[in-house]
């Protein structure tokens, strides 16, 4: 890896592993907190300004909501490939030049970390946060996401922005 020392790389991963430990844990205290503590379920949504509320919705598809099944063989499968998906992702980080690159891929494996957790404790992830607008008699929703969708989104857009205008990232194994 020419021009990126070893203590450059390695600083570089280490930050990504913090990265996405703090995700991780900012992720599921902020899940925990809603769910045992605020008790959303009982509240149903709670308004708080005139675009955002905060709800439950639990997710048994992947990002969005694509793919909903709720059956145990869709879940393990599902399961199975954000595993493979992440240590490919902690593969490529162990390997990036760049420290942007290193931590955008720990925000994605942060958050894929912390919905995964949510599928294992839960058999869903839990989604709680709704932007909204009301256009004359139409309100127009966002969809339903948590603090791990925000990390691998904003993860995905850092890498996008590292490859474009960056300094040549290491290709994904």
């Amino acid at each position: 890896m020419e021009g990126v020392g070893s203590d450059a790389l390695s600083l570089h991963l280490r930050l990504g592993v913090i990265v996405a430990f703090v995700t991780l844990v900012l992720d599921q205290a902020s899940k925990f907190w809603l769910v045992r503590v605020f008790d959303i379920a009982h509240r149903g949504t709670v308004k708080l300004t005139p675009f955002f509320d905060l709800v439950l919705a639990w997710n048994q598809g992947i990002s969005f909501g694509w793919f909903q099944n709720d059956g145990p063989t869709a879940q393990i499968a599902l399961m199975a490939i954000k595993a493979v998906a992440v240590l490919v992702l902690a593969i490529w980080m162990a390997r990036s030049r760049t420290l942007i690159a290193s931590l955008a891929l720990g925000l994605i494996i942060g958050g894929a970390v912390g919905n995964g957790i949510d599928r294992l404790v839960y058999g869903a992830v839990v989604d709680f946060a709704l932007f909204h607008v009301q256009i004359g008699d139409n309100t127009f929703n966002w969809y339903v996401f948590n603090l791990a969708d925000v990390a691998i989104v904003a993860g995905v857009a850092a890498l996008l922005y590292d490859s474009f205008l960056g300094i040549p990232a290491v290709k994904a194994p």
